[in-house]
């Protein structure tokens, strides 16, 4: 499926899909928007679904849908998908839109045992440091949103996030022990988990 706009999120799909596990069956993308990465998963893993709460944005990613990607129009948080089965489960810029630990406990109901969890999310600058870093993201986003002919993508839901980058880092490593979290320019963070089996 080709990219047809670059955004911050998008930039980072091709990151999300090298953390694919070798041996996943079940994918899941929590918060799938159009379907992008969505279709890009496909390629890699046999069983895909999309979960998104906004109608309009599962309408849009079932006109662009690959015969293995599902989309559902529904929120991960309310218990309606399977728990236990997906061998991987990714949330690009979603979680920052709930209770951070209420989201990071759904997400690992809905992983099955060995299991990898890939969460590409927001935080919010409270020191010098993360401004100077934001301001160093925003250079590199104009040049590529250059590159990449200025188109922005699709309208979505925006929230600013609550929690700093340290809060961030900190919670997930009482909720998951063991994640590796790294900040990344472009105002996201990678945060990857695999699931004890």
């Amino acid at each position: 499926m080709p990219e047809t706009y670059w955004n911050h999120n998008v930039h980072y799909q091709r990151l999300v899909l090298k953390l694919v596990p070798e041996d996943c069956a079940h994918a899941l993308d929590v918060g799938c928007g159009d379907g992008l990465l969505a279709g890009k998963l496909a390629a890699r893993v046999p069983y895909v679904t999309g979960v998104d709460r906004c109608a309009e944005a599962i309408a849009m990613a079932r006109e662009r849908r690959p015969g293995n990607v599902s989309f559902v129009a529904g929120d991960y948080l309310d218990g309606q998908l399977p728990e236990g089965k997906y061998d991987l489960v990714t949330a690009v810029a979603v979680v920052h839109h709930a209770d951070f630990g209420e989201a990071v406990d759904a997400l690992v109901r809905l992983l099955a045992p060995g299991g990898r969890l890939v969460i590409v999310g927001n935080a919010r600058d409270r020191t010098l440091l993360d401004g100077v870093v934001r301001l160093s993201g925003q250079a590199v986003s104009h040049v590529l949103k250059l590159l990449h002919g200025g188109k922005r993508g699709p309208g979505v839901p925006v929230m600013d996030p609550v929690m700093s980058w340290g809060e961030v880092g900190r919670a997930a490593g009482r909720l998951l022990p063991g994640c590796r979290f790294r900040r990344l320019l472009l105002r996201r963070y990678l945060l990857v988990w695999d699931k004890p089996r």
